[in-house]
């Protein structure tokens, strides 16, 4: 067997010859591509298609007729994926282009440096597809050729329109005119050479010549492309066109020699990189057919990266080129990037032992213009982001910045005054914030012989509990006595931390606290979130609400009791109800919220437990029934527990007939709502008729039950009495209705505001009744989480 290399001389015969040979898959394997399209034979390609419009021979690469091409080695040709519309019925083959692959320098980077870099320029290509050359203006300079398509108009003497094909011979025939070679012609020359032949014939008339559909022209695409193969393209398509077509060069292959052979000599040679850096077109030459483009093997290459825009590995267009080069194409030198130390990793190929060495270079003019060479990999290192003259304030400041420093400086010239540590934003937010003037109402109306002073919030962007937070918000409140100062010692590198007294460097000028600052110092102002301060030097609000002169936020100072701030508010209305005052505190929800949850899990670990024991009980259906009537019960009342959320309220355990509060210190977040004296007592719960009543001072429990009438599940060992202030009262044993005097609340009276409840009889054996027993009755389970008779009314519900 006779092998042998095929030069670039002998590359168009050996595929001719191939495609000979192929004759003997037949036209079954045929693939017909429209003209003017572009398409890549793979396996079998275009047989019918090449008869009629491929160029003449000796120009290209011709398909004769009735002979399909051949089945060209697998690997050697790809598919196109941007084949041109065909004609319909006509078949075109399209596939995506192949995954642009690896090569060993990229690998050697990425283990060297730990990045995985692209390699420059090839995403120009990626898996955006790019039409073929074929529904543009057609150029001034174009040759028309066998194949091509001539639209040609005639009126005056003579009226004609008419689609004239060029034929394998390069002649034209127009209709009582005769033929015509036009091959070769100019598109731009076309129209007088066309007026002079038809005028041998007539006169007087006027025409216009147009190209139509252009002939289609088959070119190769060899060496290390991305997609190889013969493409079918337009006679307009370019070097660079065809390149998109293809996929561009493999991971493996060149950007920067691509050679464009015709004839068996290099017509054009196409360095990528200048059409991507600066659009250079100059070596961008229209194709001809039987064209070749071969895409070699990268040259070298080195990795460029660090502070720089474009960290890539970058092909070099000789052996050796100057950094200067390199980065021209990467972006240039970045500002943030420092001239006075770069890195190089050398490759010695001399060297078999410790082939790899380091070089640092300054990057000047020498540095700029020493050469980097094949495997190289270049760090530039990026500036130091030290500031030679600054100072840096943060934190609860208005304006956290740097600042120049100056000899002299002092923590006093930055923070002249407390306005530095006002926020910007304080500004925009505090259209909500209404200073109460003493001696006014909300209103402007007069208070005599009131002496009410404080801060009211208002403003309809804050509604309800969001008011108090929101206030709180707008002063972000300072730490005065604690601020910092972080110095670097460069010398032990090592960071200094010197605490300081705000206050009394900003307000007093203490020299002792208003310290001098040195070139780095950073001077931190924190809050009281960062770091708490005694309760007594925070900022607290308290919300006022119901039946008071000015309800609002008011700002609580040490001391401050309910009484002092109901005061401040300018007193309590004529129809507060003090006995029903609703007090609630958050550290309080907080803890009752805690209780409850920890009994619902009780319960449901005690109801999963009855579950499963009543389960292996069940011995019939009809005990299986009841028991899971049972089980769905309990769900219920789990579900309904689990919906419970503690309210945080203290019960004030005041006389019914007091006017006055208690003497009860507050803290920050505290509600207190004041609520107008009611009318009614309501009584609801295993009752025939759920209602409320007038209330009347001398009726007790019994009276009022007498009036709504008890149901005959009524369980009343366990009736409950809500009170107005929070309270819950009930049997405090299991005597009955008509226990010893004193041990249960049938003979109790009444106030307004309360509430009879009415429970109804339970199982006792369930987990239910273990639930409420656990928490010794009813009565304790709703004081110790807060809760009331809105919960007894969504519990029996």
């Amino acid at each position: 067997m006779l092998f042998f290399k095929p030069t670039s001389q002998a590359l168009p015969a050996l595929l001719r010859a191939l495609l000979l040979l192929g004759s003997l898959a037949g036209p079954a394997a045929a693939q017909l591509v429209a003209p003017g399209g572009a398409t890549a034979i793979s396996g079998s390609a275009a047989a019918a298609a090449g008869a009629s419009n491929s160029p003449s021979a000796g120009a290209g690469l011709p398909a004769l007729p009735g002979m399909a091409p051949a089945n060209l080695p697998a690997g050697l040709f790809g598919t196109n994926p941007n084949a041109a519309q065909a004609p319909p019925g006509a078949p075109v083959l399209t596939t995506a282009l192949p995954p642009l692959g690896s090569n060993q320098f990229g690998s050697f980077v990425q283990e060297t440096t730990g990045q995985t870099l692209p390699l420059y320029g090839y995403n120009l290509f990626g898996n955006s597809s790019f039409p073929a050359v074929s529904d543009g203006p057609v150029p001034a300079n174009y040759l028309i050729g066998p194949g091509d398509e001539i639209n040609l108009r005639i009126w005056g003497a003579i009226d004609l329109a008419v689609n004239l094909a060029v034929d394998r011979h390069g002649q034209i025939t127009v209709p009582r005119a005769g033929p015509l070679t036009v091959a070769g012609v100019r598109s731009d020359q076309l129209e007088a050479r066309l007026k002079t032949h038809i005028a041998r014939v007539f006169k007087n008339f006027e025409l216009n010549a147009t190209l139509g559909r252009l002939r289609s022209i088959q070119v190769f695409v060899v060496g290390q492309a991305r997609k190889p193969g013969v493409f079918t393209t337009s006679s307009m398509s370019t070097l660079i066109s065809v390149l998109f077509e293809s996929g561009g060069p493999a991971a493996t292959g060149s950007m920067r020699q691509i050679r464009l052979v015709r004839g068996g000599k290099t017509e054009s040679t196409l360095d990528l990189y200048k059409f991507i850096h600066s659009g250079d077109t100059s070596s961008d030459v229209r194709l001809l057919p039987g064209d070749v483009i071969v895409i070699p093997p990268a040259g070298s290459r080195v990795a460029l990266l660090g502070a720089l825009d474009n960290p890539a590995i970058y092909e070099l267009s000789q052996k050796e080129e100057p950094l200067s080069a390199v980065l021209a194409y990467s972006g240039g030198l970045q500002v943030l990037t420092t001239s006075h130390r770069s890195r190089v990793e050398r490759i010695n190929t001399g060297q078999d032992k410790a082939p790899r060495s380091i070089e640092e270079r300054t990057l000047n003019a020498t540095g700029l213009a020493a050469a980097v060479r094949d495997g190289d990999v270049i760090t530039l290192l990026a500036i130091s982001p030290e500031f030679s003259n600054a100072v840096t304030l943060r934190g609860n400041v208005a304006n956290p910045l740097r600042y120049a420093y100056r000899p002299g400086l002092r923590i006093s010239d930055l923070i002249p005054d407390t306005s530095a540590l006002v926020q910007a934003d304080y500004y925009s937010r505090k259209n909500i914030m209404v200073q109460y003037e003493p001696g006014k109402e909300v209103t402007g109306k007069e208070v005599t012989g009131k002496e009410v002073t404080g801060k009211e919030v208002t403003g309809k962007k804050v509604a309800g509990d969001k008011a108090i937070d929101s206030a709180r918000n707008l002063l972000d409140q300072i730490n005065w006595d604690y601020a910092s100062i972080e110095r670097l010692n460069a010398n032990e590198v090592s960071t200094t931390l010197i605490p300081f007294n705000l206050a009394k460097a900003v307000k007093n000028k203490d020299p002792l606290h208003d310290l001098l600052l040195q070139s780095g110092d950073v001077v931190t102002v924190f809050g009281i979130k960062e770091l708490p301060v005694p309760m007594e030097k925070r900022t607290q609000f308290v919300r006022l609400g119901g039946e008071l002169m000015v309800p609002g936020q008011y700002q609580i100072q040490p001391g401050d009791t309910l009484p002092t701030l109901i005061a401040r508010a300018g007193g309590l209305s004529k129809n507060a109800f003090v006995y029903g005052t609703v007090f609630t505190r958050e550290s309080t929800r907080v803890q009752q919220q805690e209780n409850l949850d920890k009994s619902i899990r009780r319960l449901e670990t005690e109801i999963n437990a009855q579950i499963a024991s009543n389960l292996q009980n069940v011995t019939d259906s009809e005990k299986g029934s009841a028991v899971g009537a049972q089980i769905a019960g309990q769900k219920i009342l789990l579900d309904r527990l689990k919906s419970f959320k503690a309210s945080g309220r203290i019960s004030l355990e005041l006389d019914p007939s007091s006017k006055q509060v208690p003497e009860l210190s507050l803290e920050d977040g505290d509600q207190i709502n004041v609520p107008p004296r009611p009318s009614f007592v309501g009584v609801f719960g295993e009752v025939m008729a759920e209602t409320s009543f007038i209330h009347n001072p001398s009726a007790t429990v019994s009276s009022y039950l007498d009036k709504a009438g008890l149901t005959r599940d009524a369980d009343t060992d366990n009736i409950m009495l809500v009170r107005a202030d929070g309270s819950v009262e009930g049997s405090s044993h299991r005597a009955g209705w008509f226990g010893l005097g004193g041990a249960t609340v049938a003979g109790k009276k009444l106030n307004p505001g309360d509430t009879i409840f009415v429970p109804g009889v339970i199982d006792r054996r369930s987990a239910y009744t273990q639930f409420i027993q656990g928490a010794k009755d009813w009565t304790t389970l709703l004081y110790q989480f807060g809760l009331g008779a809105a919960a007894l009314k969504t519990l029996r519900n």
